[in-house]
């Protein structure tokens, strides 16, 4: 698979994204319509995104095949002449603007403006009459054009997945203008060849520029399929994006309700009934993302299944954690627990113990979970002594902030309630201080650096699917109760697309 887009990357970019059927699919009854995910793109990005149309027009004229144009006419005295245009390339090509609009009729009109190209070939013409014998001559040719281009995209469906129709494709020709051997002066040659050619040459033009853009846009739109589908999965966890009811189409912005179904081997959500509504949304903000308590919550189940929600640590971080402060509790406590050992010899596992769960409010992502705390001393070719085993229950209410493309968890608000906890310095677990040094430990650093840590993956494994080569601008994250809400601005980076269409074509 290639990355990047190919032709009219910038506005298709904004239905293909965003929309994996469309509304000639047949949607089930209720509860299928329930969603997930809302996914809403507004007209100032399809705007900023259609500035990226000129570099993929100009790749549709030079991908273009233009055939050999050939033809003949009879002449008075001259008797009949033939003619071919052969070898037939595209220079110096230039576009003026672009504009797009939406349409509520699911489709999406782009008009180019002034496209101007040169043409350059090899014209051989020959002519056979009663004064001149068989004669066939070549000379050079250039073709100055000035051409406009309007297309229909229109939306259809096919296996659950939008195909975006580009058949609807007109050009006109505001000039076409022949030049024979650099000669730009009318001659009598000139004058011969420049009617009968330009007509087929037109047909020509017209046929295999759309035909071209057709193609192209039909690259783009695996490619972005195969995008979508790979950067919402990961191993055996993926996310069902696929269209839980029609797509809404406004003069104003493009948005898609997806099911947002988290598959795990046999384990699967289920949907449920969707919360979501479009005034939840504004359209100040060119990109948004919409996502439910349900999906979010489905999503750390099937980590928990999967058995990511697991953290070691050991050496540096280890000390970081139990030096916090330097007391005489502190140094007491770190005693029994590790009985002399040094950190780099000793490792802390930290793990849930069941599902956790998720509730979306104001305040932020409140986590309630069930975790186990583990330390062990590994003595030199000895089997691991557990000196420590605790298992509590947490509730933290994280913020999330995405900043220098690194996604940012921080804990505004903590509670543990200690339900088990083994220690081999204090059998009889009468010893408070190691219980109350350690709760105060997890609170002030531990979770902390968990959260930290849960940070620090996910922004790698958004970055794996090339979320980094992105420029987001002034990302908010913003929780309410039962979803949360992603608004951005970008900037498209060129060089994505540059990189693909020096890969695919």
């Amino acid at each position: 698979m290639c990355w990047a887009g190919r032709m009219m990357l910038g506005t298709f970019r904004i239905l293909l994204v965003l929309v994996h059927a469309s509304a000639a699919c047949e949607f089930g009854p209720f509860p299928y319509r329930a969603t997930g995910i809302v996914c809403r793109m507004t007209k100032p990005a399809a705007l900023l995104l259609n500035q990226e149309t000129a570099q993929v027009i100009q790749v549709a004229f030079r991908n273009a095949r233009f055939p050999n144009i050939t033809g003949e006419r009879s002449m008075r005295l001259l008797g009949k002449v033939a003619y071919a245009l052969t070898n037939i390339q595209v220079n110096d090509l230039s576009i003026e603007k672009s504009e797009v609009e939406l349409k509520e009729d699911n489709a999406i009109h782009i008009g180019i403006k002034n496209v101007t190209a040169l043409f350059k070939g090899t014209l051989t013409y020959g002519y056979a009459g009663a004064w001149f014998l068989q004669l066939f001559h070549s000379v050079d040719f250039e073709i100055e054009s000035s051409i406009d281009l309007v297309l229909n995209i229109k939306l259809t469906c096919q296996k659950d997945q939008v195909v975006p129709d580009a058949s609807d494709c007109y050009l006109t020709f505001h000039k076409l203008t022949l030049h024979l051997q650099g000669d730009k002066q009318p001659g009598w040659l000139k004058q011969l060849f420049t009617d009968f050619i330009s007509f087929t040459l037109k047909l020509v033009l017209k046929r295999e520029v759309c035909k071209e853009i057709n193609v192209l846009t039909q690259t783009l739109t695996n490619f972005i399929l195969d995008l979508a589908a790979n950067f919402v999965r990961h191993k055996d966890i993926m996310v069902d994006v696929s269209l839980a009811s029609d797509p809404v189409i406004k003069a104003s912005y493009l948005e898609s309700h997806h099911k947002g179904l988290v598959l795990y081997k046999n384990y699967s959500s289920v949907l449920s009934d969707s919360v979501f509504s479009p005034s939840l949304l504004t359209e100040s903000r060119m990109l948004y993302f919409w996502l439910s308590e349900h999906s979010l919550s489905s999503l750390a189940s099937a980590a928990f299944l999967d058995g990511r929600l697991v953290l070691t640590l050991r050496g540096e971080k280890l000390q970081a954690l139990f030096e916090m402060e330097d007391t005489e509790e502190q140094r007491k406590a770190v005693q029994m627990i590790f009985q002399g050992t040094s950190y780099n010899d000793s490792v802390a596992k930290v793990w849930s113990l069941s599902h956790p769960q998720i509730s979306l409010q104001p305040e932020g992502t409140v986590v309630k979970s069930s975790v186990a705390v583990e330390i062990s001393i590994l003595p030199t070719g000895e089997e691991p002594l557990v000196s420590l085993h605790m298992e509590k229950e947490i509730t933290v209410t994280i913020q999330a902030a995405y900043v220098e493309k690194k996604l940012i968890l921080q804990p505004v608000d903590s509670s543990i309630e200690i339900k088990v906890f083994k220690c081999t310095a204090d059998p009889s677990g009468n010893d408070p201080s190691i219980q109350n040094f350690l709760q105060n430990m997890i609170l002030a650093v531990g979770i902390p650096e968990v959260t930290s840590s849960i940070g620090s993956v996910l922004t790698s494994l958004m970055n794996s699917k090339r979320l980094d080569l992105f420029d987001i601008i002034n990302p908010e994250i913003i929780t309410r109760k039962g979803y949360i809400i992603v608004q951005l601005d970008f900037g498209f980076p060129s060089r994505v697309l540059l990189n693909f269409l020096e890969k695919c074509l």
